[in-house]
Parts: structure tokens; C-alpha cells; sequence
């Protein structure tokens, strides 16, 4: 697939973000300054201040003195960056890859994105169209590489778009600063006549190596097509994702439950036939005032099983709010591992097997929330808090065959519990105990277990462990913390058995 690139310029981001917060200062001159050697120097200048004759880089005093109504807003260092971040992420419903150009500017990678608009012209003209409903002031290029993109953006007279191949023929008429150049060699490119890029693209490329540097040959270069420039994206590109832009907002439930059904057949589809299956993945809506909405499931096992998944998006759908409507889906699969034929048709037996564990969690995660299930794996620890650890998945296998042989509850508190008791003589189990205000009378009692703790991990008092049984017939894990001697021990609940 050919490489396109379009660029996005901005000729007053900063203003036009103040007029969208401030849209009384619509059509007024004002400006954004920041102190700069010891006075206020202009940063950004509306258009209405820019018409009266003000421009970026002058003194304020200056700027009052050739217009003395004129409004002076205190400047936000790195207000550029977070504004082109926001304005890049939103242009993501457009494009996969999207990055900012500072100051003012963005790029965006559309291989293989117009044709869903039905061509480039439309294509290019929706984002300029929706920006500029945003309230941005913008223009755009489109063409094979960056710097064509770019030049034909800020400096281009005629039409937007270069056709592939055409670049050369683009810029040729173009200002040498087109290139993105340093202002150093422009006025060096200006002093010798040489007005237009036209005007040395067919100089030996020694000459004007030797007279300019490097930095004109790698420009003029990366805008030709000739030297690789990299975009950096403003979010990492997932590997596993897929797009569905639509023809019409989506306002409905329906609406987004057959997207998603698409969505999830094409990246299923995609992820069987490498045998991978997903471990997470997110469902973004992105609507037409800019709102981005997603949801988020997660699989105790890889599956590529559309049915299952679907289930599991499906418990959320309802939290999402289309208002306008949603303009574009996207499923990503960030979590991704392997998942063997055999092992991914199991979902389609009669019989009971792990997969339908697996089917279950993952169903009652989506709906509890993601710390309401666990799986335990024994752990080679005496200490009750330490003998298990949460499993990262269904099929993890235990490290190791530790158990002990002594009853444990199924119970097990995750902070022991004080209780008041009652023992007829000290290292006798108690004769009963008052627990949340209530008090059990112990009819059968078994112990002591005397349990230390592990000194290379942490030291204190060891625990004695009795499995006491009330009355009613509940048991329960109580152990006492020391012996008896110049203090009275405490007692603690820890744990309650089937």
C-alpha cells in the first residue's frame, strides 16, 4: 500500500482556543504575551489584532502603542503541546496514526483511509469541516510524504491534494520555506536569489551541501520521497484493532450492538487464523461532539469465540451514552496470546469442561467488576496470610506440591479479627467467645496448632490455632497471638469452615 500523509495547520491554535473558551472575544483583537527579558513579549495575536497590524514576537508596548484597546491574556506555557495532544487524539476517529507538529500543526498517516470517505478530497475536506466546527481556524495537504504534505499546507496556492508522484512538480513553485527550513538558510536562499525551490532542486547536490549544510539536502529529501521520516503517534498503534467508520451517527442501542458484532467478527476472524485468542480488549465510540467513550472486558483465557465476547460487552453496553450519535467504532485487543485450534473448540461441546469455567468468570467479572473473582495457588508458607497467592489466569499451574495436612478454613479472613474470650485455663481451647457482639459458646474445640512466624520474612509473637465448633454447629479458626505470662495474649478470629 502507498504511503499518504496528511498535515493539518493551525494559523491561530492558541487564539482560537481562547475564543472557544471566551466567545466574547470572538472578532476582538487580542493577544496571549509572556515576559521575556524583562517585558511582555506577544506569543500568540488573534486575527482581528493581526489585521490592526499586531504580530507574534513584538513587545506589548509596542502592540498598545499601534493599538490601544487591545486585550492582553497571560500565556500558558505548553498550552501548545496539550491542545495539539487533544486536537490528535480526536483525529483518531479518522486516522489510525496521528501525531503533533509543534507549534502549530498536526500529521496524520491516511494510507489506506480515504476510500471509506469515498475519495481524498472528501475525505480531507470532513476533518478541515468538523475541525472548524470545533472552532479552529485550519488548512490541509495531503500528498505521498510529510514534507510535501506540509508545504502544500502552509504555503500552497492551488489545490490541497498532490496527486502520487506529483510532489516535485508541487513544491517546485513553492518558497524555500516550504521546506521547513532554519531561517538562517532561507534568508541565505533569499540573499542569492533563490525565491523558489524550483531555483536549486536541480544544483549539484555538493554545492549545496558545501554553501547550506545538511539540513537543506535531508529536507528537501524527506519531501521528495527520498529520505524515510518517521511519525510519531500520539498513542501507541495496537497491532490487533479494527475501524468501523459510519455513513450515519449511530444513536441506538441496536445500532452499537451490531457494530460491535462486526467489529468483533473481523478482529476474531483476523485472530483465528493466526490461532490467537484476546485477553482484553476495548470497544471505543467516538462521537460527533468529540466524546469518547469505551468499554473494557477482559478473559481469564484467550478466545477468538464471537459469541462469548459479544456476551461479555454486551452486560455494558447500556452505560454508554450516544446523545448525537456515534461516527466511528474501534475494537482494540491490546492483550493478546496464543490460542490453539483444539483448544478454542472446546467452546462448542455439549460437555462441561474448563472453557465454560472460563465462559463463567469471565461473565460474572463483567459484572461484578474485575476484583470480584479469584483463583488461589498454594504457596510454600506456614504463615496462614502467606500459604496462597491470586492466580494470574485459569490454566496457571501451582509452583509448587506444598500442603499442609491440618484442616484450613474455606474461609480464610484477610485481616484476623479480635475477639473477646473466656478459657478455664491458659493453653486450653476457650469455653466461649463474643463475637460482632454476639456470644458463642464453644461445644467442641480441637488444637492447639502452634504456628510461628517466619523470621527471614518478618518476626513477632507466634499464633496457637484452635477449630472451635458453637452450639449451632459453625466452626471456626481462632488462634491466640503469645503466651500467657506478664500480659494477657489476645485473641483473634481468623477464618470460618464449611
Amino acid at each position: 500500500m502507498a504511503k499518504r500523509y496528511a498535515a493539518i495547520w493551525f494559523p491561530h491554535l492558541i487564539t482560537d482556543r481562547i475564543v472557544r473558551r471566551l466567545p466574547e472575544l470572538r472578532g476582538q483583537p487580542f493577544v496571549l504575551a509572556a515576559p521575556e527579558h524583562g517585558r511582555m513579549v506577544i506569543r500568540a495575536a488573534s486575527l482581528k489584532a493581526e489585521q490592526c497590524g499586531v504580530r507574534t514576537g513584538m513587545a506589548i508596548a509596542d502592540a498598545r502603542a499601534a493599538l490601544p484597546g487591545l486585550q492582553v491574556i497571560d500565556h500558558i506555557p505548553g498550552l501548545e503541546q496539550k491542545l495539539l495532544c487533544w486536537l490528535a487524539e480526536w483525529c483518531l476517529r479518522f486516522t489510525p496514526i496521528a501525531g503533533i507538529d509543534l507549534p502549530d500543526g498536526l500529521l496524520l498517516d491516511t494510507s489506506g483511509c480515504a476510500h471509506l470517505w469515498g475519495g481524498e478530497e472528501r475525505y480531507l475536506g470532513d476533518i478541515l469541516a468538523k475541525l472548524r466546527q470545533l472552532g479552529f481556524d485550519c488548512r490541509g495537504g495531503m500528498a505521498d510524504t510529510i514534507g510535501a504534505a506540509w508545504a502544500i499546507s502552509r504555503y500552497g496556492r492551488t489545490g490541497c491534494i498532490i496527486a502520487p508522484g506529483e510532489q516535485l512538480q508541487a513544491i517546485m513553485p513553492l518558497p524555500p520555506a516550504a521546506l521547513r527550513l532554519s531561517s538562517n538558510i532561507t534568508e541565505k536562499l533569499q540573499k542569492l536569489g533563490l525565491y523558489e525551490i524550483g531555483n536549486f532542486t536541480k544544483m549539484p547536490r555538493r554545492a549545496l551541501h558545501r554553501r547550506f549544510g545538511q539540513q537543506l539536502i535531508s529536507r528537501l529529501d524527506q519531501a521528495l520521497g527520498q529520505e524515510f521520516e518517521p511519525l510519531q503517534p500520539v498513542q501507541p498503534v495496537q497491532p490487533y484493532a479494527e475501524r468501523l467508520p459510519c455513513p450515519e451517527p449511530i444513536r441506538t442501542a441496536t445500532g452499537i450492538e451490531i457494530a460491535l458484532q462486526q467489529l468483533l467478527e473481523m478482529l476474531c476472524r483476523r485472530l483465528a487464523a493466526e490461532e490467537k485468542g484476546l485477553r482484553r480488549a476495548v470497544f471505543k465510540s467516538y462521537r460527533i461532539d468529540g466524546n469518547v467513550q469505551q468499554i473494557t472486558i477482559g478473559t481469564s483465557r484467550p478466545s477468538h469465540n464471537v459469541a462469548h465476547l459479544f456476551r461479555l460487552f454486551d452486560i455494558r453496553i447500556s452505560s454508554l451514552e450516544p446523545d448525537l450519535g456515534f461516527e466511528l467504532f474501534l475494537l482494540e485487543a491490546p492483550v493478546v496470546e496464543s490460542a490453539t485450534a483444539a483448544q478454542e473448540a472446546l467452546w462448542h461441546s455439549n460437555s462441561v469442561n474448563d472453557d465454560k469455567l472460563a465462559e463463567l468468570v469471565d461473565r460474572l467479572v463483567c459484572r461484578l467488576g474485575d476484583r470480584s473473582v479469584f483463583r488461589y495457588l498454594p504457596a510454600e508458607h506456614y504463615w496462614p496470610e502467606r500459604s496462597a497467592r491470586a492466580a494470574a489466569s485459569l490454566d496457571e499451574k501451582p509452583a509448587t506440591e506444598w500442603r499442609v495436612d491440618l484442616p484450613r478454613p474455606v474461609h480464610l479472613l484477610p485481616k484476623p479479627e479480635p475477639v473477646e474470650v473466656a478459657v478455664p485455663l491458659p493453653d486450653y481451647p476457650p469455653m466461649h467467645f463474643r463475637y460482632n457482639g454476639m456470644l458463642h459458646r464453644v461445644r467442641k474445640a480441637d488444637g492447639p496448632e502452634r504456628i510461628e512466624q517466619e523470621w527471614w520474612l518478618q518476626r513477632g509473637e507466634y499464633r496457637d490455632y484452635y477449630a472451635v465448633e458453637d452450639e449451632a454447629g459453625r466452626r471456626y479458626w481462632l488462634f491466640r497471638s503469645g503466651h500467657y505470662g506478664a500480659t494477657t495474649p489476645r485473641w483473634f478470629l481468623h477464618g470460618f469452615f464449611a
